[in-house]
């Protein structure tokens, strides 16, 4: 009887820690839940990481080359002033090789392996919104400095965030020097056909129309070609006023080299960005490339506090120009610094309501983030107009802030030495 008094016991005892392990884990809150993430994501040691992607091999190279350096530059910066509340930062980069693929593994590593505590980078269109997909679904903060396709921020989603501005507005200073200056009746579009290229070209196109520009021709073309003269052939027989080309840098590169092979001669060639600022695109392109526009996002006479100190030290650093994605980027981590010395922890929700709370000014200018038109978390900046000039980038528009007046009209003929 004793004996079966004592199982009977030891059943009701096991029943009752099952059923209480049962609801704990029904009853499981999501306070709770935030609770566990905010621990998995608190930083080791003396230590802050953020993990930094970027295409550091493969097509989009140099972009990434320019991009890390700047990043490297400003991170030796904020770590000698103090790091981040005493903490040293740290920056985890992986390689997305220009492949969205590649970028969503390399953000779901950052998160899942290395328990970084938020996200940066981003370069390529593409690329850029499989990273921003991942790091929304895991509510983890995504601060972008490149990446420009427009829908990236059209998502609604609250962790990721865009220093620069969407690729519909790099036309905007564009814009104002072709109605002032160059006044064109008829317009040619090439594109790469990526998120970026396709993004571009369709505001320019949009703009065209608005201005009373006929578009006749607008043509995209796979990234990576080593021929594009049946393309070029195309514009040459419409032999429009200006050429609007949104291309990286190789292909900007060889565009421009088999134009003068072709004797293309428009009153304009005008680049969306991209390729067209990198110091390699002149290296490339020599005398083709001379007198080319191209929309920009910034300069280093630009009146933005240390933008010339930047540059300055850049140039010492690596025995080589920047330009602004170089800027970009080490605005960026003086935005991740600033962002993480504010959060109340280091958890996801704390940091991304930091980051919401943003604004300062960098060398990049301006940040603040903010809902408009059809965006969120996007930083709204203004943009400007670069111009080759005897193998020297040149700020051209708007004039009050110009290094160069710009060079306009353009006798090809005499340029290309023909």
């Amino acid at each position: 009887m004793k004996r079966l008094l004592t199982m009977t016991l030891a059943c009701a005892v096991g029943l009752a820690m099952l059923s209480f392990l049962g609801c704990s884990s029904e009853q499981k809150t999501e306070k709770a839940e935030k609770a566990e993430k905010a621990v998995v994501a608190a930083p080791a040691g003396d230590t802050v990481t953020v993990g930094i992607i970027l295409p550091l091999s493969g097509g989009q190279a140099k972009f990434g080359e320019v991009e890390k350096k700047s990043f490297d530059m400003a991170l030796d910066e904020i770590n000698t002033a103090g790091g981040i509340n005493g903490k040293k930062l740290v920056f985890m980069y992986e390689d997305d090789t220009g492949r969205p693929d590649v970028g969503r593994s390399a953000a779901e590593k950052l998160i899942n392996k290395d328990k970084v505590v938020m996200l940066g980078g981003g370069y390529s269109s593409s690329v850029t919104f499989a990273v921003a997909g991942v790091a929304q679904q895991n509510r983890l903060p995504f601060l972008i400095n490149t990446g420009s396709a427009d829908k990236i921020t059209e998502q609604g989603w609250e962790y990721i965030f865009r220093l620069n501005p969407p690729a519909s507005e790099y036309p905007k200073a564009v814009e104002s020097f072709l109605t002032e200056v160059v006044k064109p009746k008829s317009a040619a579009i090439l594109f790469e056909n990526s998120n970026f290229g396709t993004s571009s070209s369709k505001e320019f196109n949009e703009t065209c129309q608005r201005l009373g520009i006929e578009v006749v021709l607008l043509e995209g073309y796979e990234h990576g070609g080593v021929d594009f003269k049946p393309l070029l052939v195309k514009v040459k027989e419409k032999n429009p006023d200006i050429v609007y080309m949104v291309s990286y840098l190789m292909d900007a590169s060889l565009l421009m080299k088999q134009s003068k092979e072709l004797q293309i001669m428009p009153k304009a060639f005008i680049g969306g960005g991209a390729g067209f600022t990198l110091p390699e695109f002149i290296e490339n392109t020599g005398s083709a490339g001379n007198a080319v526009f191209s929309a920009t996002l910034w300069y280093q006479t630009l009146p933005y506090p240390g933008a010339k100190e930047y540059y300055d030290k850049f140039v010492k650093l690596y025995d080589g120009p920047t330009e602004y994605h170089g800027a970009e980027a080490y605005a960026a981590a003086f935005v991740i610094a600033d962002t993480l010395k504010r959060a109340k922890s280091f958890s996801a929700e704390d940091i991304r309501q930091a980051l919401a709370e943003t604004d300062m000014t960098t060398v990049f200018g301006p940040v603040k983030f903010k809902a408009y038109d059809t965006k969120t978390n996007q930083n709204d900046v203004a943009t400007y107009m670069v111009q080759w000039i005897d193998g020297n980038l040149e700020l051209v528009w708007p004039e009050t802030h110009a290094s160069k007046k710009y060079m306009y009209p353009i006798d090809w003929a005499a340029m290309w030495g023909k």
